[in-house]
């Protein structure tokens, strides 16, 4: 009997090092150890979480436990390889698959959207996100008062526009994003809610953040996606000779860092004040709050060869901030002066201005600088 086991075990360990096996089904982090029975793939612990909760479709095991023959036949004739084939044989070019870095909410509904909905074998599921329009209620955080209130939304790509209305019966929208600058990040902690999602856009070059969430997944990954759907096929028309491989990582973004800074103004003479930044591509926000609809001021961050520089510290004569770990960033401008509370915050906030210092611009990034260079 052990001699069995360890044959079997033996056997299982070639299957994994099958092409394809080598990485979770679900969200391609590497070596996976646990397995699904019932659908011949191979995934990683986290996403062995979210397999069981569908245990009506899926029963896993881990590799380390003791397998039967026929387990690992079973394991042998699938593997991730044909199930890809199968269970993603028509996921859409602009549909979303999340990584292990992604939120429980992505990584779950891409697991349950493959192989308890079917989605992406029948091409007619797809209609939620695919169909071009979209409406529906979304609790939508208040600007003022900071309460989640009821409102309908309505996407439309032929009118090139993501719309919400704050009554019922409302002829006219509350506002009116333009697919051109839409984008769409979820922020679970920060909304406080799983499926807390961050829309942006640009209102007179500046940047306008609203805070919705839904009490259903699906409904919210639905949304996310149609979005995606919307800013593709807007930027398949905008530029015709670019392949679907271009396109696809302009959809929607995550924000390179955010965080608590310390800032002070441009003369450098009144104390620190306490902000949350964000750092969406080459523009770098502050907020008085991190759910504020405007941001109370903008940075464009530009590339080395235009001469903007990120350096450690702040100069000697620095006075009035609270937290020790500086940075300085010096634009053609001028100098801007934050404080980090921690060393560790310093040297990941380097690092993503680093990033897109390091990055030569783009011929499109000029005019947003120019912008930038304009406002009052």
């Amino acid at each position: 009997m052990a001699l069995e086991a360890d044959g079997n075990k033996l056997r299982l360990q070639d299957v994994l090092e099958k092409p394809g096996n080598e990485m979770c089904a679900d969200c391609g982090n590497p070596e996976p150890d646990w397995a699904s029975l019932t659908l011949g793939v191979f995934v990683c612990q986290a996403c062995s979480l979210l397999h069981r909760s569908i245990p009506h479709i899926s029963r896993v095991k881990s590799v380390q436990d003791t397998w039967e023959d026929s387990e690992v036949e079973l394991m042998a004739a699938m593997g991730n390889g044909a199930a890809k084939a199968k269970y993603e044989q028509k996921v859409p070019a602009f549909y979303y698959r999340p990584t292990h870095t992604d939120c429980k909410l992505l990584r779950e509904q891409w697991i349950r959207a493959k192989y308890e909905r079917n989605e992406f074998e029948f091409i007619e599921k797809q209609e939620p996100y695919s169909a071009g329009y979209r409406e529906g209620f979304l609790w939508k955080r208040g600007r003022d008062n900071g309460q989640f209130l009821s409102r309908k939304f309505v996407l439309s790509e032929r009118e090139g526009a993501l719309k919400y209305f704050n009554k019922q019966d409302a002829r006219d929208p509350k506002a009116v994003m333009k697919i051109e600058t839409l984008n769409a990040t979820f922020q679970p902690a920060k909304i406080g809610n799983p499926c807390g999602l961050q829309i942006t856009y640009l209102k007179d070059n500046s940047t306008r953040n609203i805070f919705v969430y839904h009490s259903d997944a699906k409904e919210m990954v639905d949304w996310f996606n149609a979005i995606r759907a919307a800013r593709f096929h807007y930027l398949q028309v905008a530029f015709p000779g670019a392949s679907d491989e271009e396109l696809v990582p302009k959809l929607t973004r995550n924000f390179m860092k955010e965080g608590f800074m310390e800032k002070t103004g441009p003369k450098h003479t009144e104390g620190f004040k306490k902000r949350w930044f964000t750092m969406d591509d080459r523009r770098l926000m502050y907020f008085k709050d991190p759910l504020d609809a405007y941001a109370r001021g903008e940075v464009f961050i530009g590339s080395k060869e235009n001469s903007y520089t990120v350096l450690a510290g702040l100069p000697p004569s620095t006075q009035g901030y609270h937290w020790n770990h500086g940075i300085t960033i010096v634009t053609p401008d001028r100098k801007f002066l934050f404080a980090c509370e921690t060393e560790a915050e310093q040297r990941d906030w380097i690092a993503a201005f680093q990033r897109v210092i390091n990055r030569p611009m783009r011929p499109q990034e000029y005019a947003v600088e120019a912008h930038f260079k304009h406002k009052p």
